[in-house]
């Protein structure tokens, strides 16, 4: 019989969606499951964005240039110099299909099969999988939860560096913890890649979702433009996660022009996609404080919850839509496929992520869960009360 590859082998399994299958199977049955587990916004997509998709007029729907259509690119442009990112035009920023995809340019560009890597854990899971599929390693640098996953020291991360590091990932704002990075933050990380000239690939897809009496700083704005490898999506800001459209932005033409070669390779951006997305950012800034606004109460709401029960600890969040709690339990993952497969309160049950998947290191994470506030405020409250009924049962049945 022939065998898979090892790459497909050594690729993980999403924390996300692996136990998909038994929420389907206890849909089928008929249970509602309260997804907690997944960063699915349930706010409508801008209205505009709709209506451009509704009314397209064309008679055939054509490739797009590789890069994104331009005039996406443009309004981007003025995007992105409301957050201090200036001195870019079209000619730095390249439409991929979504965040994913222009991660995975990025990798492919920047660093040789073999080469490392360097980010903090807890991390975005998929980081993992896009690696393996580089053909790259990664190294970590743990961040805690008593402190809230704050950036690890800079010492930290220089143990970690070896002869084959070439580039240091971050996510500002977090998935999966929610935690941003001060302009101090920054500065030290800037530090560390000028002196081990880095690169530096800066994941700021939550940009719109800081909740710090602090702006958001860019790594754009670090004064880097040979270094800094910008990731963005409007997956997460406009609703709009399933049109698969994000962005590569970055000053280094070499960089821009090799990711371009894959860009070719795999023919075209969605063109749909760019139709709802080019229509969806001017004239959406009071769509955009809404959503700020209900997502901030949203988590004042939940953490709140989730530290009222007991044995349960999170951090208060000061970004995106995320948080990482440790639960009174041994092994989490258990305790979330034995919620979906044997706890009903009332014919209702919650699905949440296992947060040992975004842990590089197995001894990390084991007695956590990642769970996303993007439910409306009802819907969170009815998932408190299951997770507390569920942890009271599972208990009852489970020693450690």
């Amino acid at each position: 019989m022939p065998q898979i590859s090892h790459r497909g082998a050594e690729m993980p399994s999403s924390p996300i969606r692996k136990l998909v299958p038994l929420a389907n199977a206890a849909k089928r049955e008929g249970v509602k499951v309260y997804h907690l587990n997944i960063g699915q916004p349930d706010l409508p997509t801008p209205q505009k964005g709709l209506d451009a998709l509704k009314n397209i007029e064309r008679k055939t729907l054509e490739y797009s240039p590789s890069e994104g259509h331009l005039s996406l690119r443009t309004k981007l442009v003025d995007y992105y110099k409301k957050f201090g990112i200036n001195d870019i035009g079209p000619e730095n920023i390249i439409i991929t299909s979504g965040g994913s995809e222009a991660i995975l340019f990025a990798f492919m560009a920047c660093l040789n099969p073999g080469d490392e890597i360097l980010m903090v854990e807890p991390g975005y899971a998929n980081y993992i999988s896009f690696a393996v599929t580089a053909g790259i390693k990664v190294r970590t640098v743990a961040s805690y939860i008593e402190d809230g996953f704050a950036l690890p020291p800079m010492e930290a991360f220089e143990e970690e560096i070896t002869p084959r590091t070439r580039a240091i990932l971050i996510c500002n704002p977090s998935n999966p913890t929610g935690a941003v990075y001060s302009p101090e933050d920054l500065q030290k990380i800037k530090e560390l890649v000028v002196k081990h000239d880095l690169y530096l690939i800066a994941d700021e897809v939550y940009r719109e979702f800081v909740y710090t009496d602090e702006p958001f700083v860019s790594a754009m704005t670090l004064g880097l433009p040979e270094n800094v490898i910008l990731v963005d999506s409007v997956s997460k800001r406009y609703s709009e996660c399933g049109i698969r459209v994000g962005m590569l932005v970055t000053r280094n033409r070499l960089v821009y022009d090799t990711v371009m070669k894959y860009c070719q390779a795999r023919l075209s951006p969605p063109l749909l996609g760019q139709i709802v997305a080019d229509a969806s950012i001017e004239g959406t800034e009071e769509y955009a404080r809404e959503c700020f606004d209900e997502y901030k109460a949203r988590r004042d709401f939940f953490i709140k919850g989730l530290n009222s029960i007991p044995g349960v600890y999170s951090p208060m969040p000061h970004g995106a839509f995320y948080t990482v709690v440790s639960l009174p339990v041994a092994d989490a993952e258990d305790f979330c496929r034995w919620c979906l497969t044997d706890f009903r309160l009332d014919g209702e049950t919650i699905m949440m992520a296992p947060a040992a998947g975004f842990y590089r290191n197995p001894d990390l994470g084991n007695n956590q869960v990642r769970m996303a506030y993007v439910l409306k405020k009802e819907d969170l409250q009815r998932s408190l009360m299951l997770l507390r009924a569920a942890l009271k049962a599972y208990n009852k049945r489970y020693t450690f």
